[in-house]
């Protein structure tokens, strides 16, 4: 099946009104602390090979796109297979010290409190079980070497279990639709509207033809800038054929290589899952922390000297977040409100070299700074405290700092 593109493109805003109407069968409701990288990456997006080219009737970019926002799936179990490969610099024992940090006992935390645990597939190869039964059940668990995490939503309950310490997190849900809307992306279908957003005349929308993905018929939606900049290079997303449910996500950077995120369904069924899936009851001798707990001990754990005062010093900063350029070459930024920067080089002693290390020192009509980088997101910090931070390359970050100037 050859590929091809639609003239009559329909973009993101057009289909927002019927895909805002159906319902989110699928969505993982998790506590509202699980945010920023776990967030991004938490997509049980697919990963599998194709493995065939099945002739399915020809289908334009546009009625396609349409497809997926009429999809309606409710119910579904599988396995997913994630690999997340941003490029992030090796920190050495950093990460697990600061993990472990946050886990001590006396100070709040609990290795089965999602916002840490799920953030173990910002990086790697996973693999998860996946279940869900309407808006108010949904499961998945996270297979590790002879171990296993799992996190369920049961009407207004969430469950948080680490069978390797034999923690037990328990939150509750508020169900407002206000409130599902704050839940992060956790499925194919999250991640493609995400993507599918970006849809404008910036953006080229093809059919690439078709394929097998977990056993089911897809067709190949491909998605990529038209802009110079940019980080993305495409995005692929397998559509099943009869529900219309992305069953494979992947996107690939600019700069080539392997993927940045792959994610899939090496296994997919449509039928109801047993009720007793979404059962649990902390096993005898668990320790059991509550949401409010967590919360009690992250807000009186130890902080650097440098950070920021309080949150509410840091969300003024966010109040002000502002939006540069246009379509794939957005970058958004605001001001911390912390004037010097980062303490980088000399000045800065060991962490400033530490930090430096990490970073691109830039200059510009802006002034100095340092860029972050990963395969995706470049991030500028300036001197004077501002942040750029988008999927665009260093010399667009540079750019749009001076253009805000």
């Amino acid at each position: 099946m050859a590929p091809y593109e639609s003239d009559d493109m329909t973009t993101a805003s057009e289909v927002d009104e019927p895909r805002s109407r159906r319902r989110r069968a699928a969505r993982y409701v998790v506590p509202v602390t699980v945010m920023g990288v776990a967030a991004a990456t938490i997509g049980l997006v697919p990963a599998i090979a194709d493995s065939g080219d099945p002739d399915l009737p020809e289908i334009t970019a546009a009625q396609l796109i349409e497809k997926i926002a009429q999809s309606d799936v409710e119910r579904l179990s599988g396995t997913v297979k994630i690999t997340t490969d941003l490029g992030l610099p090796d920190l050495g024992g950093l990460e697990s010290s600061l993990a472990s940090g946050a886990t001590e006992p006396g100070e709040g935390g609990s290795s089965a409190d999602p916002s840490a645990k799920l953030t173990e597939l910002a990086s790697g190869t996973h693999t998860l079980r996946v279940a869900t039964d309407g808006p108010d059940r949904q499961k998945l668990s996270l297979l590790e070497n002879a171990a296993e995490y799992s996190l369920i939503h049961n009407g207004k309950d969430v469950w948080g279990y680490d069978s390797a310490s034999n923690a037990v997190y328990h939150g509750t849900v508020d169900e407002s639709a206000a409130d599902r809307e704050q839940q992060p992306p956790a499925t194919p279908e999250d991640f493609a509207e995400e993507a599918l957003k970006a849809v404008d005349d910036t953006t080229s929308v093809t059919v690439d033809g078709t394929a097998r993905v977990a056993g089911r018929d897809a067709y190949k939606l491909v998605v990529k800038p038209r802009q110079s900049g940019s980080t993305v290079g495409a995005i692929s997303i397998a559509v099943d054929h009869k529900t219309g449910m992305p069953l494979k996500f992947t996107l690939t950077p600019a700069s080539g290589g392997a993927a940045v995120v792959d994610v899939g369904f090496t296994k997919v069924s449509f039928d109801r899952p047993a009720a007793s899936t979404f059962d649990f009851t902390p096993p005898k001798g668990a320790e059991v922390t509550e949401d409010g707990e967590l919360d009690h001990g992250r807000e009186h754990s130890g902080k650097p000297e440098n950070a920021p005062k309080s949150q509410e010093d840091l969300a003024k900063g966010l109040d002000g977040l502002k939006m540069l350029g246009e379509g794939w070459n957005s970058v958004a930024t605001f001001d911390t409100g912390g004037e010097g920067g980062l303490p980088t080089g000399e000045a800065g002693g060991d962490l400033g070299g530490f930090l430096g290390s990490l970073g691109d020192q830039v200059k510009g009509e802006f002034g100095t700074g340092t860029v972050f980088s990963t395969r995706l997101v470049n991030a500028l910090i300036t001197e004077d405290g501002k942040v750029y931070v988008g999927a665009v390359t260093k010399d667009a970050l540079v750019k749009a700092a001076d253009a805000g100037k």
